[in-house]
């Protein structure tokens, strides 16, 4: 098996879904047939930092929401594609239009509609409570849950691969 670390030294791109993996993949509907979703926080700030770092971010999600255009709109996140049934179309047109190949991008899944493009992708994260075939499948498990943590560590594990975690957080000192 390859060491995630290696493996994370050489991203450019993550690409997170959203529902299990920034969310706990709880689904609030309002009488209105609005959709709510709780995002946490100290994700999105490791988000941001990895921006910073110059790694780009990118979400593709089966199901569209406005609040998930508008969280992703408060992070910088310049690449959402939302209502993808099947994410590996969206998943090579990202590549293509940002010119880079499967083996710097790292995907983040937490189920079965996930697997498609963590099998191209060169570094495949699953979140701690993804389901059993997906893990299998992952070259890195986080230690927390989606939406509680997951995405924050990724961050962080791949900003110290590449060197930059330190400074980061030197602003911070």
């Amino acid at each position: 098996m390859q060491d995630p670390l290696e493996l994370a030294a050489r991203v450019r791109l993550v690409i997170f879904d959203v529902d299990g993996v920034l969310t706990d993949g709880s689904l609030f509907l309002g009488d209105d047939g609005q959709e709510y979703k709780a995002f946490n926080s100290r994700d999105g700030h490791g988000m941001v930092m990895l921006r910073d770092s110059g790694v780009m971010l990118a979400v593709i999600t089966g199901r569209r929401s406005e609040v998930v255009r508008l969280r992703m709109e408060s992070l910088g996140v310049e690449h959402v594609h939302q209502g993808c049934k099947q994410k590996l179309p969206a998943y090579e047109s990202l590549k293509q239009q940002l010119g880079i190949d499967d083996d710097v991008v790292a995907y983040v899944g937490d189920d079965v509609v996930d697997l498609p493009v963590m099998r191209r992708a060169g570094f495949a994260v699953a979140v701690a409570d993804a389901h059993p075939l997906v893990l299998e499948h992952a070259h890195w498990r986080t230690p927390s849950p989606g939406g509680r943590g997951a995405a924050r560590e990724l961050c962080e594990l791949i900003m110290r691969a590449q060197g930059k975690l330190d400074a980061m957080m030197a602003h911070y000192l």
